[in-house]
């Protein structure tokens, strides 16, 4: 039967029903939205770096960075630095948030390859540098809250944070009651269906019980209605993604105004890679890996060596990564953990979150939300997630790692691009349609980055040479002449700037945790 959405259950009261809650009675006040606790479910609660996208969320719930970051133990973050991935010891490079920066001179990311090809000895991390200004402030430490500073890089839309993911959910629920929501704690017992197998109502613990026109599975790893309950199939991402582990700590700072850096570091080690995120209090590390190759006692071990420490508070995680063949089926809306999820390597535990509530709302609009309605949802959630998975995935494809047999399968590995290649737009076929048809990045994000971290340029030397009929090296350092020049004077300009601006500790110290003076 299908009917009028009035009465919405959120049940999960982590980061995503909290976040879906809000969003919801913000854009639906007139509608019955309501979260139900679990009593003593403990959260994730390791989701505590962001992508800049987070502004979108934070904007349309009117919440301001200087009223939550405290509350939230939170830290800017700029950009995410990738240690060790094309070899054992290759270094790193950025990921910058924001667009590239053209001038007059520069009018591609192609630009920068004709200043390596002419320059071999220029370094990867030479690229970001180049092409993003803002890594200024990352390279010296620094902050710089003024807009229209820096060409192409706005504070209030391309900075993002890291922060106390527990404590976010806490204070997005106090929102939530803020915009009229109500949140009842209880756990479930009981789950009744209807003849068509949907939810009829939910029994509590306390012999009360809910019922509503529909349910937002926020239950975590779980999933108890969608997967539990409804039995909705799962496909798993692990033929392109190869964790499924990880352990989690939280380290305190041994020097604070070294160790709070603008920037997420993600290290590849022995089998997985190392996260490691600086709170305003406190960092958080972890040790995503797979346990294939490793038993979980030996991966601890391991984690603990590279902390050069086992005197703290280790948490072990079981992550189920790859998504449910439907997200919304009949009566029940799936969103976080309990939908999908792909190992956070580029942050996208919230905003992957944040872009399935943005698809609620349109669907949510229509008067009756039938079949028609709820393809549409599926089909935009799993787009995204399947691009967002693909683009992950090539941060293993590209590596050259080959020191342990975790490293040497990933090598092994085949990612049926024929395969997805029919898919519009996929991750896989922009990549290959920018690299072997076209020799030029055109796509936005990380890619670009990601690739030219790692030695896959889009265009080559020969290329250039070979589609110009011109192999004289000579004609193209002429050709070229100036783009190196060019793009040192540029980072002096904003070296320049940069001097004035205050290091990220300062800032902090001063604007968001200013110290009270007796």
């Amino acid at each position: 039967m299908v009917s009028k959405i009035n009465s919405i259950w959120i049940v999960g009261g982590g980061t995503a029903g909290a976040s879906v809650a809000c969003v919801l009675k913000k854009t639906f006040p007139e509608k019955d939205i309501r979260i139900l606790e679990g009593r003593d479910i403990p959260t994730v609660g390791v989701g505590e770096s962001t992508l800049s996208s987070i502004n979108n969320f934070l904007q349309f719930l009117n919440i301001q960075d200087k009223d939550f970051m405290k509350k939230c133990d939170a830290s800017y973050k700029l950009s995410i630095r990738f240690e060790n991935w094309l070899d054992k010891n290759s270094g790193s490079f950025h990921y910058p948030f924001g667009e590239p920066y053209y001038d007059e001179k520069i009018h591609n990311y192609n630009y920068w390859y004709y200043k390596k090809f002419l320059n071999p000895e220029t370094p990867n991390t030479d690229f970001a540098d180049c092409m993003f200004p803002q890594m200024e402030l990352i390279n010296q430490n620094k902050v710089c809250e003024k807009n229209n500073v820096f060409p192409t890089w706005n504070f209030t839309q391309d900075v993002a944070y890291h922060f106390d993911a527990t404590k976010f959910g806490i204070l997005l629920k106090e929102k939530f009651r803020e915009l009229g929501g109500r949140i009842l704690v209880e756990n479930i017992v009981n789950i009744q269906r209807n003849e068509d197998g949907s939810i009829k109502q939910l029994d509590l613990d306390t012999q009360n019980s809910v019922k509503g026109d529909l349910y937002i599975d926020c239950t975590g790893f779980k999933s108890l209605l969608l997967d539990k309950t409804l039995e909705e199939p799962f496909e798993s991402y692990e033929d392109i993604l190869p964790n499924n582990s990880a352990w989690a700590t939280k380290q305190p700072y041994q020097d604070k105004e070294k160790e709070l850096v603008g920037y997420t570091n993600c290290k590849a080690v022995e089998n997985g890679w190392i996260w490691n995120i600086p709170l305003w209090s406190r960092m958080g590390t972890g040790y995503v890996y797979s346990d294939k190759y490793i038993s979980d006692d030996d991966a601890l071990k391991q984690f603990q060596s590279h902390l050069g420490t086992e005197d703290l508070e280790f948490k072990k995680l079981k992550m189920r990564i790859g998504i449910h063949k439907r997200l919304w089926v009949k009566n029940v809306c799936a969103v976080g953990l309990s939908a999908g999820f792909i190992e956070p390597l580029e942050s996208n535990g919230l905003l992957t979150i944040h872009h399935f509530i943005k698809n609620l709302i349109p669907v949510l609009k229509k008067e009756i939300v039938n079949e028609f309605a709820k393809q549409h949802y599926n089909l935009a959630c799993r787009r995204m997630f399947k691009g967002f998975a693909q683009f992950v995935s090539m941060h293993y494809a590209l590596s050259n790692r080959t020191d342990t047999e975790y490293w040497k399968d990933i090598q092994k590995r085949n990612y049926k691009i024929e395969e997805n290649f029919i898919e519009d737009k996929s991750d896989f076929q922009l990549a290959y349609i920018n690299k072997m048809e076209e020799n030029y990045w055109h796509v936005k994000g990380g890619f670009p980055c990601i690739a030219s971290g790692m030695n896959w340029f889009a265009t080559t030397f020969e290329t250039i040479q070979y589609a110009n009929l011109q192999p004289d090296i000579n004609f193209w350092t002429k050709e070229w002449s100036g783009i190196s020049e060019h793009f040192e004077e540029r980072k002096k300009e904003f070296k320049k700037i940069v001097n004035f601006c205050p290091t990220l500790y300062d800032y902090l110290d001063k604007n968001i945790y200013k110290k009270e003076i007796n």
